[in-house]
This record gives C-alpha cells, sequence and structure tokens, in this order.
C-alpha cells in the first residue's frame, strides 16, 4: 500500500492538502492518507467494476426470479456503501503495518533469491492460501451461534446482483477480507503483484455474484464460480469456497450447481412463466406485487462522483 501512498503523497497530498509541518513519514497522517485512500479505492473499485458487470454481464432476466426482492439493487448498493467504511478501519490498521516495514512485501524481484518463478509461485500461493482461509472462515460465519449477528444480512439476496459482492455486514466483511492482508506479513510478496491481486480478488468476488452460470468444460470442477456461489446463497449449506471446489470437496460441501443440471435460477422462471405464474416483467400473474422499478442507467452514474464524497466522510 505504501506504493499508492508515495504517488497520493508526491501529485496530490504533500502540494494540495496536509501543510508542509506534517512530514510525509508521520504516523497520523500516513494513518489519515490510507483511511481516505483505501475509502475511495474500495468504493470506486466496488461501484465501477459493479456497474460494468452489471451492464455488460449480468443477465436481468434474473430480476423476474420470485426471490428477487423489491429495488433489490438499490439495497444492495446502500448496504454495501454502509459497511465500506467502518470495514475500512480494521483494514487501515493492517496497511499501516505494511507501509511501516513491518510486512514481507519487497519492491524489486531481485530482492528475492527465487526471482521470476518466485512472483509466479506466490501469486498460485496466494490463492491456495487465502482460498482455503475464506472457506473456514465462511463456514465459521455460517455457526448458529454467529450467523445471525453477521453473515445472515449476505444472505438476503438469494438471487444476488454484481453489486451484493459487497454488501456484507462490516464483520463478515472485514473477517473474509482479512487473509488477503494476512499473506504479505507470513510470505514474500511483490509489492506490485500484491496490488494486482488486490484488484483481482474484486474482480472476482463481483464475478462469482454476476449470475453468469457458464464454465468452461475443464474448469467445472476446479473452479468455484457464479453457479456454484448462487447455490450456495439459495441452498445455505453449500459452496463456501472464493476460487476453487477443493476445500467444499474435503470438506464435504460441494453441491454441483443447479444451473448446470438443469434446475437452476432461469429453468424456474422459464417454467413459471410458461405455467402462467409469471408475467413479461416477471410479477406474479394473478396481479401481486411485482419487483419493482429496476435501477436505471443513469442513477448508477451519478453513483461514482457521490461515492467519493462518501469515501472522504
Amino acid at each position: 500500500m505504501d506504493l499508492v501512498l508515495n504517488v497520493a503523497d508526491n501529485y496530490v497530498l504533500t502540494p494540495y492538502v496536509y501543510p508542509m509541518s506534517w512530514p510525509e513519514e508521520g504516523a497520523l497522517r500516513q494513518i489519515i492518507s490510507l483511511l481516505v485512500l483505501t475509502n475511495l479505492g474500495a468504493t470506486v473499485l466496488y461501484l465501477g467494476l459493479g456497474v460494468i458487470s452489471y451492464y455488460l454481464i449480468f443477465d436481468h432476466k434474473l430480476m423476474k426470479h420470485p426471490q428477487f426482492l423489491e429495488n433489490q439493487v438499490w439495497r444492495e448498493i446502500k448496504y454495501a456503501m454502509t459497511s465500506l467504511p467502518w470495514i475500512s478501519i480494521p483494514t487501515v490498521a493492517l496497511f499501516f503495518f505494511e507501509v511501516r516495514g513491518y510486512s514481507k512485501l519487497y519492491d524489486n524481484v531481485s530482492d528475492t533469491p527465487m526471482g521470476w518463478p518466485g512472483m509466479l509461485f506466490s501469486m498460485m500461493s496466494f490463492l491456495l492460501f487465502t482460498d482455503m482461509c475464506i472457506y473456514w472462515i465462511h463456514r465459521f460465519l455460517h455457526h448458529k451461534l454467529i450467523y445471525k449477528h453477521f453473515h445472515k444480512p449476505h444472505h438476503v439476496w438469494k438471487i444476488p446482483t454484481p453489486f451484493a459482492s459487497h454488501a456484507f455486514h462490516p464483520v463478515d466483511g472485514f473477517l473474509q477480507g482479512l487473509p488477503y492482508h494476512i499473506y504479505p506479513f507470513l510470505f514474500p510478496l511483490h509489492k506490485v503483484l500484491y496490488l494486482g491481486l488486490y484488484v483481482f480478488v474484486n474482480i472476482w468476488t463481483i464475478s462469482i455474484h454476476d449470475g453468469d452460470y457458464r464454465v468452461p468444460g475443464p474448469l467445472m470442477k476446479a473452479i468455484n464460480g457464479a453457479a456454484h456461489h448462487t447455490d450456495h446463497h439459495l441452498f445455505f449449506d453449500y459452496n463456501y469456497g472464493q476460487y476453487f471446489t477443493l476445500w467444499d470437496r474435503l470438506g464435504g460441501s460441494y453441491r454441483h450447481p443447479s444451473a448446470l443440471l438443469g434446475k437452476g435460477p432461469h429453468d424456474l422462471i422459464r417454467k413459471m412463466t410458461d405455467e402462467g405464474k409469471l408475467n413479461s416483467n416477471g410479477g406474479k400473474a394473478n396481479g401481486c406485487v411485482d419487483r419493482g422499478p429496476s435501477i436505471t442507467q443513469h442513477q448508477l452514474i451519478l453513483l461514482l462522483p457521490l461515492a467519493s464524497v462518501v469515501a472522504h466522510q
């Protein structure tokens, strides 16, 4: 995170924001700067990638599903935007220790004896380590004594959209993000690769909520995609993994995606439509309340500048 902080200091914070009496290496200044940058970065990634996925990938026919909630997209965004600032507080504490040099992050490929092969190895080990940790954290959050307090809000979205990706209770969101921040304190990792993996993690988190259930054939048994994760939202006790199905298979919680068996959300929508139980707008054919207005492109675009204001508060 010190790379981002250095760029912000050089081009924005030192010349335009902080007084000259505040040295760049001052602890209080670094904490404030990290808090602002973390909130701004998380918000831009969430809304920016969410908008792209919502309009280019997410299948809007899923909004006809009987378990898709009224005004769900707005509710997902509101919940995420409320939680992200709280999640950032303990996250910034970890970033601060990184900036202070307590992690094993390094600047140059030559700083590690393994060189470029070490970069590739650290990338794979990062994915495997975090996938393992998140699996067990996720299962812990499903414990009957824990679930209702922290993880239940995320399961409100039975048919998630990309905006459900970050719609967590703050404790839930921090715990599931913790392995990403712990890794560089335990294992060497290049700083640029760490930032790249951080962006990748956000893209992946959105992708498993995007409603695109296609999985390349050879990877179907190994990769935990949107089809797998949607079944987790629907059936609760299955498919806890983040990237891979390995730990679900080892832990006895793997479920082959219903969408790939002809029994998924799209299949239910088609069946209910054919039976006359859904009208063309997704509302119940007997005149019951429908899904409510969906979010518009104009409204989503307006959220991007607003996100900067929220992130600075």
